[in-house]
C-alpha cells in the first residue's frame, strides 16, 4: 500500500474493524482460516568480515544493501499462498483489491497461483499531512465494483503500523460484504500500532526499507523478482548500482 516514503515505509488510523469471517461453505458468512505466515528476515548481524569478539566488532553497521528475500523463495511463497486462497474460497469467486501502486507485482502473481475463479479491482490513496498519525487518507481512486455480498480480500504489499490499513478497512466494511479479509506480502509487526487482523502473511520481516518486487525506491527497481533491504538510502540515490550487488545476511 505504501509508496516511496522513507524508512521504513510508513503506512498510516482508526478503531481495527470487525473480525474476519468464519469456515467456508455454502451459506457461511466467508472462508476458511489461514494458517500462520512464514517468519524471514531479522535484523543484520554484525559485519561478517569482523570477528565478534574483535574490539569495535559491536560497532559495525549492516551494508548499504543487504538481500532480505530473494526470487526463489518469494515465489515458493507466493504459490503456497495461492494453493491456500484456492482451498479456502472453494466454491466462492472472492473480490482481491489492491491499492495502487505497490501491491500490484504481488497481486498479478498470486491471481496466477490461486488459479481460482475471482475477481480483481484497485484503489489509490493520498496522504494527508497528518496521515501517519491518523491513517486516515484521500481515496484519489476508488473500486469500480460493488462489494455488497462479496468475499472480499484486501492483497496488500506491506503492513507495518497497520493504520491506514485498518482505516481502509473500515470504508470497505461500509460497503456491505460478505467477508473482509487481508494477505500481505509483508508484515513488519515490530512497527504495529494497531492489531489489524492478518488472515494470510508471506513474510514476517524486520524494520526495513524494502525494495523491489512491487516495492519501489523513488517509483524505481517495481520489477526486481528479490527483495532487497536499503538500509542507507542516500549511498543509494547516489550510486543505484549498490542495488545490484547485495550482501548476502543470514537471519
Amino acid at each position: 500500500m505504501t509508496g516511496g516514503g522513507e524508512p521504513g515505509r510508513r503506512l498510516a488510523a482508526a478503531p481495527p474493524p470487525p473480525a474476519g469471517p468464519g469456515t467456508a461453505g455454502p451459506g457461511t458468512a466467508g472462508p476458511g482460516t489461514a494458517g500462520p505466515g512464514k517468519a524471514a528476515g531479522g535484523a543484520p548481524p554484525p559485519d561478517p568480515g569482523r570477528p565478534a569478539g574483535e574490539p569495535g566488532a559491536e560497532l559495525a553497521g549492516p551494508p548499504p544493501v543487504w538481500l532480505l528475500l530473494d526470487r526463489a523463495t518469494v515465489q515458493a511463497r507466493v504459490a503456497e499462498l495461492g494453493a491456500e486462497l484456492r482451498a479456502d474460497y472453494h466454491g466462492v469467486e472472492p473480490v482481491l483489491v489492491s491499492v495502487l501502486r505497490g501491491g500490484v507485482m504481488f497481486l498479478a502473481d498470486l491471481v496466477r497461483a490461486a488459479a481460482m475463479p475471482c475477481k480483481v479491482d484497485f484503489m489509490a490513496i493520498s496522504r494527508f499531512d497528518a496521515s501517519e498519525e491518523t491513517g486516515v487518507v484521500r481515496i484519489v481512486k476508488d473500486l469500480d465494483m460493488d462489494l455488497s455480498g462479496s468475499h472480499v480480500l484486501v492483497v496488500e504489499d506491506v503492513v507495518d503500523t497497520g493504520l491506514t490499513l485498518t482505516y481502509l478497512l473500515r470504508v470497505l466494511a461500509a460497503r456491505g460484504p460478505a467477508s473482509l479479509r487481508v494477505c500481505a506480502l509483508l508484515d513488519k509487526r515490530a512497527r504495529r500500532i494497531v492489531d489489524v487482523p492478518l488472515s494470510y502473511v508471506g513474510f514476517e520481516v524486520p524494520d526495513v526499507y524494502a525494495v523491489g518486487y512491487g516495492l519501489d525506491l523513488d517509483e524505481r527497481e517495481r520489477g526486481r523478482g528479490e527483495i532487497l533491504a536499503v538500509d542507507d538510502l542516500e549511498a543509494v540515490r547516489r550510486d543505484p548500482t549498490l542495488l545490484d550487488t547485495p550482501a548476502e545476511w543470514s537471519s
